[in-house]
């Protein structure tokens, strides 16, 4: 507990030295999130003024609590999306606690993962699936402001049928709104080629297009507040309603994947100023702490957002400071100038989750796993479509089965067996195990890859025929292989009863004690003869020397007459 307390005392000290440049950093960044936030919100289907709250709680406590130091915790495209995903068929009065509870339930599930090291799990989403994960996520940004920068109202809740409903209506497009629409993305885009206005570009584009839409020519074009008032406070304590709770553990299990494999990125990419990397497992709790403080001060889910570190880090940041300026800037905004708030422009927010959407897009990564291979590609296309035609929390769940069953397809097929053929005076020769097993000769057999569930029945494919070999002796070398499943001991004893059905002899080398214990308990040591397995020895090949030294002498004796009493 003291330890835990001055690593938090550590991380609350100001070094003025960096103080500075952490405030302007911070200040960047709540300018630009001030948008951004709201135009998150508006994509999961609540309040844009709960991505600001959720800016205000979330990302100070998870600069707190992560180990990535400039990790920045927020409102992120893709778990908005799976939010507003998971709300679809809640009655509209109920879909802002539904979200709150969504932040609680979202804190939870990350904190277990982290106190319990549960970072190792991102190994296992490979890089096609986030691909076509985080394609699909961007395409779907863009299709979702179909219907908010052109004023019609499609039916349709799927966003790609709605962005074609909305196509086949050009009648019913309300020009005033496109133009305000249209105009943001324009703006956006001329700032990003100035330098100097280039990270504040999606604040100069919404105040220029929500200023046109206050003229009279625009009055039909909707505000921010037209949609929810915007008070002069900060957000009140309010314990999360959970009636919803069975509801929603589902969508809740798969918007912490999103945030984790989101957080995963940071942690892999971003070294800490020590030059470390950080812990996953530390950034999944500082990620829960944020969900879980949020989710009592009327927040969304959040997540680690690689976009706002690398801007915090090219702003100046240079402690966790940067990210609670971040914060607390943001809260004194709201504090001061909820009015203006109110005037935002909502095609303008539309607008601005247009240009975010393309530039998730990450052609390079796509090009990447299109070259990699047929199974990437065929998953990163899979995984794109069900994004695009399944709801997004069920997406991430067939996403992630996919990743496994594909680890699981590899394990199985990632064998190799060959032949290794003693060379005098140096290493031995390693050739294609034969099809075929010599009689009366010595084989040594060697395996690459995981000798578990399928993968032991791809081995006893593999392995040479041995029906018709008489009187051979084959060598297993198992060097690197702690304990057997029950899969490879069916094979193995198979094998070994045939081979002896011929007069021949198998032997283990490399085995370890675990492997011994089980081989006992199992009753396969007294099949093969505890003579014929020798243990692994430090010496690289020093039992499988042994083993062949063995198997000679049991050849010669043979080849010896036998005498007469």
């Amino acid at each position: 507990m003291k330890t835990l307390f001055s690593d938090f005392k550590q991380r609350l000290t100001i070094d003025r030295k960096t103080i500075g440049s952490d405030f302007i950093a911070g200040l960047t960044l709540a300018i630009e999130s001030i948008p951004d936030s709201m135009a998150t919100a508006l994509l999961a289907g609540i309040s844009p003024l709960t991505g600001l709250y959720t800016m205000i709680i979330a990302t100070p406590v998870g600069a707190l609590f992560t180990g990535s130091v400039m990790m920045h915790v927020s409102t992120t495209s893709a778990i908005a999306l799976a939010v507003g995903s998971s709300l679809i068929g809640i009655p509209a009065e109920q879909t802002l606690q539904a979200a709150i509870l969504l932040a609680f339930m979202v804190g939870v599930i990350q904190i277990v993962l982290g106190v319990f090291k549960m970072g190792f799990l991102v190994r296992f989403v490979p890089f096609s699936v986030m691909t076509g994960f985080l394609n699909g996520v961007a395409v779907l940004i863009i299709l979702g402001q179909f219907s908010d920068i052109t004023g019609y109202d499609s039916e349709y809740s799927n966003k790609v049928l709605s962005a074609l409903d909305t196509i086949l209506h050009p009648s019913e497009i309300v020009l005033e709104i496109l133009f305000i629409g249209l105009t943001t993305i324009g703006l956006i885009l001329l700032f990003d080629r100035v330098k100097r206005l280039s990270k504040f570009s999606m604040v100069l584009a919404m105040v220029i297009a929500s200023a046109l839409a206050s003229l009279p020519f625009f009055r039909d074009v909707p505000l921010v507040g037209d949609v929810t008032d915007v008070p002069n406070a900060l957000p009140n304590f309010l314990v999360p309603n959970f009636s919803l709770f069975l509801t929603l553990l589902i969508p809740a299990l798969s918007i912490s994947i999103i945030g984790l494999v989101q957080g995963a990125g940071i942690s892999q990419s971003m070294p800490n100023p020590d030059g470390n990397f950080p812990d996953p497992s530390k950034d999944f709790f500082g990620q829960g702490m944020a969900n879980l403080t949020t989710s009592f001060f009327q927040g969304m889910p959040a997540g680690a957002s690689l976009s706002g570190t690398s801007l915090v880090v090219s702003a100046g940041g240079k402690s966790r400071w940067a990210n609670i300026f971040v914060g607390i800037l943001i809260a004194i905004i709201v504090l001061l100038f909820a009015g203006l708030v109110e005037l935002i422009a909502m095609p303008a927010l539309a607008g601005l989750l247009i240009v975010v959407g393309f530039q998730t897009i990450k052609p390079v990564n796509i090009q990447t796993v299109w070259q990699t291979g047929q199974i990437p590609r065929a998953v990163m296309l899979i995984t794109f479509v069900a994004t695009l035609i399944m709801p997004l929390q069920y997406a991430v769940f067939m996403g992630v089965g996919l990743s496994i069953l594909l680890f699981l397809g590899q394990q199985a097929n990632r064998i190799s067996l060959v032949e290794l053929v003693p060379s005098p005076g140096g290493f031995p020769i390693e050739q294609p195990a034969p099809s075929q097993l010599p009689s009366r000769k010595i084989t040594l057999l060697f395996t690459y890859g995981s000798l578990f569930y399928a993968a032991a029945k791809t081995l006893e494919e593999v392995l040479p025929a041995a029906e018709e070999a008489k009187q051979a002796v084959v060598i297993f070398i198992l060097r690197g292989h702690e304990e057997f499943g029950s899969t490879l001991f069916g094979v193995l004893e198979r094998y070994t009863r045939t081979i002896q059905n011929n007069q021949g002899l198998v032997m283990l080398t490399g085995v370890s004690e675990t492997i011994v214990q089980q081989m006992e308990r199992t009753g396969f040591l007294d099949l093969i003869g505890r003579e014929n397995v020798f243990l692994a020895q430090a010496q690289w090949g020093a039992s499988a020397s042994q083993a062949y030294e063995a198997a000679e002498a049991w050849l010669d004796a043979l080849d010896q007459p036998k005498t007469k009493e």
